[in-house]
């Protein structure tokens, strides 16, 4: 039931491992024989500690010698030690290490300093090295403050930056490592010092990155919205967990394992409340045992479990009590209605439990980067909403010590196989697209986050609107973000001075007809960095008398308050009411679900299109729709799909969301455009089906100063129109 695509088959490396009789254990975690821990770190001196597991499949005992050699990041010797062991036949014998090092190298996110730690079995009689194995060893000390937040080799650090889901755009999980170093290093990029693997362990690149880059982790198993009440999955549950801490245990970046996510979030029995109580029960015993586990198995780091925004329920159950660390994800402003709802939950929840340190372990919104709009408003799936739900979130995080850290969800948008929406199937909260291009949201944190001086020009290259009026530009929105106090930026050949705030500053711009060169530049301690962008700006007429701006081309989203740019690199722009001299429509209101958080439109996977935006918003009740062309040859294209009517699932995803069950459409309309019929008696749902894509296009000749009009007869319920095009023929 998660919010992320099961992909099956085998997807990562497998190695076929052949060895001596004697060698470091195998065992049935996956772990590799070796477990390397520092109890004593400090600026002064440092202990590495090593527990070592050699097999001895001999008939007879064997003597061997385990060397133990830490070298430092230029390949020089620190030190050695050699033990010896009499390894008994036929079992796993055990030998521990302790090495010390003075004024040791500290490992950072500003500075990964790694040694490498090679451990060796040696033939005692011969001295033959039988097997070596190399781990990295970075040396730090760290703890959780429940109100003043982390602490890295004694300093506060503010744990920021994302989850990660692994799959990739044309190769689900199958995920070369290469790609998974590179998620890891544009997290790195962005400025950020966390990374949450979730909701399950993935490719050991990902954290040999961390280690390497320096990014702090936590690490979790898949025991994601619900349980199943068997042993079979309580022993799966503890199997995992072991198998995760002793697979990746050796890894310096690890500071966190976490164990459950959002277990509360659809709870099974709501209509039986002494058996859910039970169930509850088993969920806190469950969790218990997880806890115990790990802390048994790793007593050097914290324990995390991840829960939904209802604070009462995990408090009722007892779940906020159990791990080290309560990570809350969090959704107001997206899920939740209403974004300031947030300083107040996690003031309460430090309020009502100030010894118990927490993060936000999830918090995010949509982002289409194919949808844009000037006026962002929950929901519209807009880049720009979500670049101003990150501006908030961000801010108010920081301000907040006893937040120890926050992780965007996610890192990359990723397949969600359940999902319908702009883009169904896919997860579209990511800094990144499916493809690991950054969007504008990346660049914002990349500006108020630690790093080397930056400045961006964020948005699209190709833009549309309409002219301001009886002139020959349009006025519009152009988002800046940089780290830089003050940036000069040319468009156009006209310099404007710019003052950076707060990572992003928007400024209105006059965009012509064409190209709009761009560039922007920031002089900082003699050093220049520069940002050019050439923007394409199809300039549509605020009026067609406008013989400045030559009309070619106009696509309409009816019933939107969005733009939209379609496979083919078409520019959709939101409808209008008819104004005389222009275009528009006469009539009707924006389509809207009945108890819907959706601003307007459907949610609703629109078939055997993916370009979904184009029918996904309405105009309803329409009488008619007008342009006021010039006399000519003309094409029209108007785009139908019928957008009530069926069951829609409850997507677990969504909080504050259950299933409906929508009231058939039972219209029937006729559409004339210049007084000719262009479709006659048109029932969308019984002719075509639901939410299927109807497509009429006629060509047509403008006339005695009349310009185009479409009229809507309805017949029976109301008539529709979902989108349309003008084009003008050459």
């Amino acid at each position: 039931s998660a919010d992320f695509t099961f992909y099956g088959g085998l997807y990562r490396n497998v190695k076929l491992v052949a060895a001596e009789p004697v060698h470091f254990s195998f065992n049935k975690k996956g772990g590799e024989g070796i477990y390397i821990s520092t109890p004593v770190v400090n600026k002064s001196k440092a202990s590495v500690h090593i527990k070592a597991s050699i097999t001895n499949n001999n008939l007879r005992l064997k003597q061997l010698v385990i060397a133990t050699v830490l070298y430092d990041a230029k390949g020089r010797q620190v030190t050695k030690s050699l033990k010896p062991l009499m390894a008994e036949a036929g079992k796993d014998n055990e030998l521990t290490n302790t090495i010390d090092i003075k004024n040791p190298e500290l490992w950072s996110p500003d500075k990964p300093y790694l040694y490498k730690l090679v451990t060796s079995i040696i033939d005692a009689g011969t001295g033959k090295k039988i097997e070596e194995k190399t781990n990295s060893v970075g040396l730090r000390y760290f703890y959780f403050d429940a109100g003043k937040g982390f602490y890295l080799n004694g300093k506060p650090l503010k744990l920021i930056g994302a989850s990660r889901h692994q799959d990739f755009k044309g190769l689900g999980n199958a995920v070369p490592d290469s790609i998974a170093k590179k998620d890891v290093a544009m997290l790195k990029e962005m400025g950020a010092n966390f990374l949450r693997v979730a909701h399950y362990p993935q490719s050991p690149a990902v954290l040999q990155a961390c280690d390497e880059l320096g990014l702090l982790a936590s690490v979790e198993i898949p025991v994601v919205n619900e349980i199943t009440e068997t042993d079979s999955f309580y022993n799966n549950c503890m199997q995992m967990q072991q198998e995760m801490i002793q697979q990746h245990f050796n890894h310096p970046s690890v500071i966190i394992w976490c164990y459950m996510n959002e277990v509360l979030l659809r709870p099974s029995f709501n209509n039986d409340k002494e058996r859910q109580k039970i169930y509850f029960s088993n969920i806190e015993k469950l969790a218990r045992r997880l806890e115990n586990l790990t802390r048994r198995e790793d007593n050097t780091r914290y324990t995390m479990m991840a829960h939904h925004g209802n604070y009462n329920l995990y408090k009722e159950v007892g779940l906020v009590d159990i791990p080290m660390i309560v990570g809350w994800n969090l959704y107001q402003g997206w899920y939740g209605a209403n974004i300031n709802d947030l300083p107040a939950y996690l003031d309460k929840f430090h309020n009502d439990y100030p010894a118990k340190p927490m993060m936000i372990t999830e918090y995010g919104a949509d982002a289409d980067p194919r949808i844009r709009t000037a006026a962002p408003i929950r929901f519209d799936k807009s880049v720009e909403y979500a670049t101003a739900f990150h501006q908030y979130y961000f801010k108010e995080i920081m301000q907040r010590p006893f937040v120890a850290g926050a992780q965007v969800w996610n890192l990359a948008d990723f397949n969600s196989e359940t999902r319908n929406e702009t883009m169904p199937h896919i997860n579209n909260k990511g800094l990144l697209q499916w493809n690991r291009t950054a969007k504008d949201p990346y660049y914002f944190y990349k500006a108020v986050l630690p790093g080397k001086s930056f400045i961006k020009i964020l948005g699209d290259d190709k833009r549309s609107a309409i002219a301001d009026s009886n002139k020959n530009y349009s006025s519009q929105l152009l988002q800046l973000a940089g780290n830089v106090s003050t940036a000069t930026m040319l468009m156009n050949g006209r310099d404007t001075v710019v003052n950076f705030k707060e990572g992003i500053v928007n400024i209105i711009l006059p965009f012509k007809q064409g190209n709009n060169e761009i560039q922007l530049s920031s002089k900082n301690n003699g050093i220049t960095i520069t940002d050019k962008r050439n923007i394409y700006f199809e300039l549509q007429p605020d009026r067609f008398s406008n013989n400045e701006i030559a009309f070619k081309q106009i696509n309409i989203l009816c019933g939107a308050k969005r733009s939209f740019t379609d496979s083919a690199g078409n520019l959709w722009l939101p409808d209008q009411a008819y104004k005389t001299g222009a275009w528009g429509y006469t009539g009707g209101t924006a389509f809207k679900l009945t108890k819907s958080s959706i601003p307007y439109g459907t949610d609703k996977n629109i078939k055997f299109t993916g370009n979904d935006p184009i029918y996904q918003t309405q105009q309803t009740g329409l009488e008619n729709y007008k342009f006021d062309v010039p006399d000519g040859a003309y094409e029209l294209t108007l785009h139908f799909a019928e957008l009530l009517g069926g069951t829609v699932s409850g997507l677990l995803y969504n909080l504050d969301a259950g299933g409906r069950v929508e009231d058939s459409s039972s219209r029937e309309f006729s559409v004339l455009v210049n007084n000719k019929a262009l479709v006659e008696n048109l029932n969308i749902a019984q002719q075509y089906g639901m939410a299927v894509p109807v497509v009429k296009t006629v060509t047509l000749n403008a006339s005695n100063s009349k310009g185009i009009y479409i009229n809507f007869k309805a017949l029976k319920g109301l008539p529709v129109l979902n989108s349309i095009q003008l084009k003008k023929k050459s």
